[in-house]
């Protein structure tokens, strides 16, 4: 099967109908005391949002919108693909391939599309563009069901060139974040003759934890700060990771029935991980981007496929990998942790930036210092 299909958006006006029913309907839980992040989502700030969600958010623009890119469907390895081609009027383009992560979507990179392929339009030069490809990675999105298991991020790195394959291009990039930024390398891994470079923001490894303190204490005191923040993680923030790698389907239930639940547990990331972290996420990224985002995921009932596949995945952290050889760069934003000499230990790394300001969502957050680095990277691998 290597059919490439075109796809279209049209979700139909009864399930539209049906969200709006059951926003009208949602019954909120009781404010625990303080009504504060560190409990979770607040009733006051989240109730907000849902009025906004029922009353003015519109799905039928943004749907026309995404529907102006060329999107289409192929079946790799038994899964259905879902994916957004947009090709660059210029000659000399660069096939570039980008993954988004959990709990974000091809969305992520919507506004990026036109100063990748038409760099001249937005303050580039011609010799910076790119064709792109963005795919929703297996059970997210419209690249749902999930039709087996054992979709780990090798697998997906494989699907990738798989992918790149049928669209014809002999050289490409790859760029991503989270679950992207382990799939990036890997699609580097299993097609190295024709991956020119991988670029990944966040780091393309996270540093071990613990470490000994003699170790800690080579490291610069940014490092260590980084070392402490993946610390905190696993004591404050790890739960979501344990329940959705042993328990997917129970937790889908919620999820997929309540599009309140669906929010708040989505919104409960994109506070956390965006930066700076006193800020809320609606002021930084915008309420429209983050309910579209949510909606794709209400939309193809994907909670539990989502989860099942970003992070069940066979290898545990700290597994070692093959280095493929192939340059690869980093941004890292504020709030991530990536540190170079642990990135170093199964990656080629050529060009490391870090950066004081900004979040996980990169592309969302700071899109033109992502842009920027881009660029500056894979001009020195176009060659």
């Amino acid at each position: 099967m290597t059919t490439i299909t075109p796809f279209r958006i049209d979700i139909p006006q009864t399930t539209l109908d049906d969200l709006q029913r059951r926003l009208t309907d949602a019954r909120l839980p009781a404010k625990l005391p303080g009504d504060g992040w560190d409990t979770g989502v607040p009733v006051s700030w989240l109730s907000d949002l849902v009025d906004y969600w029922r009353t003015e958010y519109d799905w039928r623009k943004v749907e026309q919108q995404l529907n102006q890119f060329p999107q289409y469907t192929t079946e790799i390895d038994g899964q259905q693909i879902h994916f957004l081609h947009v090709r660059s009027a210029e000659a000399d383009a660069l096939p570039l391939l980008l993954t988004h992560g959990w709990p974000g979507s091809f969305i992520e990179f919507v506004d990026l599309i036109g100063p990748l392929t038409d760099p001249v339009a937005h303050g580039g030069e011609a010799s910076d563009a790119f064709h792109v490809v963005i795919p929703s990675l297996p059970g997210f999105g419209f690249s749902t069901p999930v039709a087996s298991e054992g979709w780990t991020t090798e697998r997906i790195g494989r699907a990738w060139a798989e992918l790149m394959s049928r669209l014809g291009y002999e050289r490409y990039g790859v760029q991503g974040g989270d679950i992207g930024g382990s799939v990036s390398p890997e699609v580097a891994r299993a097609d190295r003759e024709r991956v020119v470079g991988v670029h990944v923001n966040g780091g393309p490894a996270i540093p071990p934890y613990p470490l000994p303190d003699e170790e800690l204490a080579t490291l610069t005191p940014l490092e260590q700060d980084r070392v402490a923040r993946v610390g905190a993680f696993m004591q404050e923030e790890f739960g979501y990771i344990a329940i959705q790698s042993t328990r997917p389907q129970a937790l889908a239930y919620g999820l997929v029935d309540s599009p309140v639940g669906q929010l708040a547990w989505i919104m409960d990331k994109f506070r956390e991980w965006t930066h700076p972290r006193a800020t809320l996420p609606d002021e930084i990224i915008g309420r429209d981007t983050l309910l579209t985002n949510v909606m794709i995921y209400w939309l193809t009932g994907s909670a539990g496929s989502s989860a099942y596949v970003g992070y069940a995945q066979g290898g545990a952290w700290g597994a070692k990998l093959g280095n493929s050889g192939v340059p690869t760069a980093a941004i890292v934003f504020a709030h991530d942790v990536g540190i170079r000499r642990y990135a170093e230990e199964e990656n080629t790394i050529v060009r490391w930036t870090d950066v004081d300001q900004g979040g996980h969502f990169a592309a969302l957050e700071e899109p033109e210092l992502l842009l920027a680095d881009v660029r500056a990277f894979f001009r020195t691998v176009r060659g």
